[in-house]
C-alpha cells in the first residue's frame, strides 16, 4: 500500500476491539448526563460497569466535557431582583461618574486561626500519601477556631486601615464607636466634604442609631432603603478585595489571636493598588450588567 498509494488507510483501527468503551455505552453515558444534572465518575462506572478510567475518558474524550464545581450565590427572589434594578437606576439619576469613585465600600469578613484553605489549588506533588504528609500535605483544623472579625473600607484611591473586633462579632454600639471614626476620618482626609459612605444591610448597618449616625456625619450615604439586599456582587469587597486580601495573609506566621490580627494587619498594607482601583472602577460597569441580567446575581 505504501508503494502504490504513498500511504497507509486502515478499514479498521489498529487497536483491539472495544468492549467498555463502546458507542452504545457513550449513549447511556450521554443520556444519564441528560437525566441527572450530577453523576459521579465512580457512580458512572459502577452503572455500567466500566472502570473508573474508562468512564473518565468517555466524559472527557468522547462527550467533550468539564467538570466544574458547584458555584454558591445568594438567593434572589422577585422582590430582591427588583429592588437591585431599582437601586441601579437610582444610582443613574443620582450619581455622576466621578461621584461613584467617591464612594467607600465598607464590609466585615471573619478570620480564625486555621487560615484559608483550598482543597481545590492546594496540592502536594510526591510519590506517596506518606511524602506528601510528611511535605505539610496534612491540614489541622480545630474544633472550635478562635476568629477575628475585621472591617475594610475600599475606595478608588486605596484601602482604609483595618479595623479589628477580637470577640469576632459586632453589635451597633461597637459598629459605631470602632469603624466609623475610622471610615469618617479616611474619607474626609481623601476627598474632602465630598464622598459618599456605603454598607449593607448587615443588622448593625441597619439599626436606627447607625442610620442617625451617618446621617449626621457623613457627606453622603447610602442608606438601608437604597442598598438592595442579598447583593455581596455590587461590593468591590466582596467581589475582588477579599480574595486579593486573603492571598496577602502568610497563615504559616499565624499562631495566635494576636499574631493573627498582626499579620491582617500586616497583609492589608500589601493589597494592590492596581487591583483596587480596577475593582472599584468597574462597579459602574457591573451596574449596567444588573440591568441587562434582569436583576440576577452577577458571577465574578
Amino acid at each position: 500500500m505504501i508503494r502504490d498509494t504513498g500511504s497507509i488507510q486502515l478499514s479498521t483501527p489498529p487497536d483491539g476491539p472495544r468492549f467498555a468503551r463502546t458507542s452504545k455505552t457513550i449513549q447511556k453515558v450521554k443520556h444519564k448526563l441528560n437525566q441527572k444534572k450530577m453523576v459521579s465518575v465512580r457512580r458512572l462506572a459502577k452503572d455500567y460497569s466500566i472502570s473508573k478510567s474508562c468512564a473518565h475518558r468517555i466524559l472527557k474524550d468522547d462527550l467533550k466535557l468539564y467538570a466544574y464545581k458547584m458555584r454558591i450565590e445568594p438567593k434572589l427572589t422577585e422582590e430582591h431582583k427588583n429592588k437591585r434594578k431599582k437601586f441601579v437606576n437610582w444610582v443613574r439619576h443620582n450619581f455622576r461618574k466621578e461621584d461613584t469613585r467617591r464612594i467607600l465600600f465598607s464590609d466585615e469578613k471573619i478570620f480564625d486561626l486555621d487560615g484559608m484553605y483550598n482543597s481545590q489549588n492546594q496540592r502536594i506533588w510526591a510519590a506517596s500519601r506518606d511524602e506528601a504528609d510528611e511535605k505539610g500535605g496534612i491540614k489541622v483544623e480545630q474544633k472550635f477556631p478562635q476568629k477575628v472579625m475585621v472591617w475594610l473600607g475600599v475606595c478608588s484611591k486605596g484601602v482604609t486601615p483595618l479595623v479589628t473586633f477580637d470577640q469576632g462579632i459586632v453589635d451597633h454600639v461597637e459598629y459605631i464607636q470602632n469603624v466609623f471614626p475610622v471610615a469618617l476620618e479616611y474619607g474626609n482626609t481623601t476627598f474632602g466634604k465630598h464622598w459618599t459612605f456605603q454598607q449593607d444591610g448587615a443588622k448593625p448597618h441597619v439599626h436606627h442609631l447607625t442610620q442617625k449616625w451617618c446621617r449626621d456625619h457623613f457627606p453622603s450615604f447610602i442608606d438601608k432603603n437604597h442598598w438592595p439586599p442579598n447583593s455581596p456582587d455590587l461590593n468591590p469587597l466582596d467581589y475582588c478585595i477579599w480574595d486579593e486580601f486573603a492571598q496577602r495573609v502568610n497563615c504559616e506566621k499565624v499562631t495566635s489571636k494576636p499574631t493573627l490580627i498582626d499579620e491582617l494587619k500586616r497583609a492589608v498594607k500589601k493589597i494592590r493598588q492596581d487591583v483596587v482601583l480596577q475593582s472599584c472602577s468597574s462597579w459602574t460597569v457591573r451596574l449596567q450588567r444588573v440591568l441587562k441580567n434582569n436583576g440576577y446575581y452577577l458571577e465574578k
